[in-house]
């Protein structure tokens, strides 16, 4: 079989994945009884914690098949069964949130290629970092309108960029709309995942995001405890203010054991994520979140040629205080994967995933961020029937 024919996701594998999606949503391990909702709004569907167990999160979408944060992208990791479809917020010049990875669009679109936009181009530093390119908070949402989204890794992705040009940038709000026309449809709410990205960055610009994020999240009637949406950031000052703002799960994101939160940074305050896995820090999250999301290998850590190793306790410690924890990422491709399961020496070819998300799911996590939502999917249930 070729590289094509196994990483394309062809009209039998979306059908095999929105029955798993369905069946996994009815199963026993599934959702309470009160999550479907005729209308699909966002208010009053049932715990975060009735979700499937593992609950597979469509990352940016599917964006392992389509450019990432764009309609396309959410509506296939939707299509193919995802649990929950992940949004990254960003601002624009005049306040409004857009979905974007980062705030730079320079990969993510054709911005370069519009000349009425060359002065644009600029140098910043966004958390400590020197970033030439294009900014959204340069743009207004008129502007970015006028541009069009593109596959972000063209070189892990060939076939993505197939689907360069097709989708503009959506407005959350434009995500909100779909989330509850396509809950109607499929008479059962539509989860998201939402992100605030680098926010002490933008308060610091006049365009702090968790006061017009809650604004939406009450509009759409998605700012309830029980509501199908749950929020995230690295940041845990940013997670703090929303909680101060809506009753929405929230969930603190860790990076490296070595890495400190941007908003640690400015406050001055010493603690890595290292401190914040030990018990003492897990319990400091579990007074203001409901979740922790950490990289995949603070779960299970890598050693110098790649290969797993033990797991850490962080599961054990993390449920022992309530949490639950939503790891990221896993991907198909080898480039992506631990180095016991790459196959073959093309580092863009798909590795044995399914293994891969078997060693994550025995470990304990309650979910998992992949880009290939389907594959996950059916390793979940592969791990659920046994």
């Amino acid at each position: 079989m070729t590289e094509r024919a196994r990483t394309a996701p062809g009209r039998r594998t979306l059908l095999g994945a929105a029955v798993l999606g369905t069946a996994l949503s009815m199963s026993g391990t599934a959702h309470a009884a009160g999550r479907g909702v005729p209308d699909g709004r966002g208010g009053g569907h049932g715990s975060y914690r009735d979700l499937p167990v593992p609950t597979v999160i469509g990352h940016r979408g599917a964006s392992g098949y389509r450019p990432e944060h764009t309609l396309g992208s959410y509506q296939l990791a939707l299509d193919m069964g995802a649990h929950i479809v992940e949004q990254d917020l960003v601002p624009t010049k005049d306040g409004h949130l857009v979905c974007r990875h980062e705030n730079d669009i320079t990969g993510t679109t054709d911005v370069a290629d519009h000349p009425e936009f060359a002065s644009r181009k600029a140098t910043k530093k966004v958390d400590g970092t020197a970033l030439t390119g294009w900014f959204t908070e340069d743009f207004t949402l008129a502007e970015l309108k006028t541009l069009r989204a593109k596959e972000r890794i063209p070189g892990n992705r060939q076939e993505n960029t197939l689907y360069d040009g097709r989708w503009e940038i959506p407005t959350f709000e434009e995500v909100l709309r779909w989330a509850d026309k396509e809950g109607r449809r499929r008479g059962r709410p539509v989860w998201l995942y939402v992100e605030t990205k680098h926010p002490s960055y933008f308060r610091g610009l006049g365009l702090g995001l968790e006061e017009p994020l809650a604004k939406l999240l009450r509009r759409y009637g998605r700012h309830r405890a029980n509501s199908p949406l749950i929020l995230q950031s690295f940041e845990p000052g940013s997670v703090r203010r929303l909680a101060e703002l809506v009753a929405t799960p929230r969930v603190v994101l860790l990076s490296g054991p070595k890495e400190r939160p941007w908003d640690f940074v400015e406050a001055g305050d010493p603690r890595t994520v290292a401190d914040l896995v030990k018990p003492d820090g897990l319990k400091w999250i579990a007074s203001f979140a409901q979740g922790i999301g950490p990289t995949l290998d603070l779960v299970v850590p890598r050693d110098a040629a790649g290969r797993l190793t033990t797991p850490t306790t962080l599961v054990a410690d993390a449920h022992a205080r309530g949490l639950v924890l939503h790891p990221y990422t896993l991907r198909n491709e080898n480039a992506f994967l631990p180095a016991e399961f790459r196959r073959g020496t093309d580092p863009n070819a798909y590795g044995d995933a399914f293994g891969a998300l078997r060693v994550y799911f025995e470990a304990g996590i309650d979910g998992i961020f992949s880009d290939n939502p389907d594959t996950a999917l059916l390793a979940a249930a592969d791990f659920t029937r046994d």
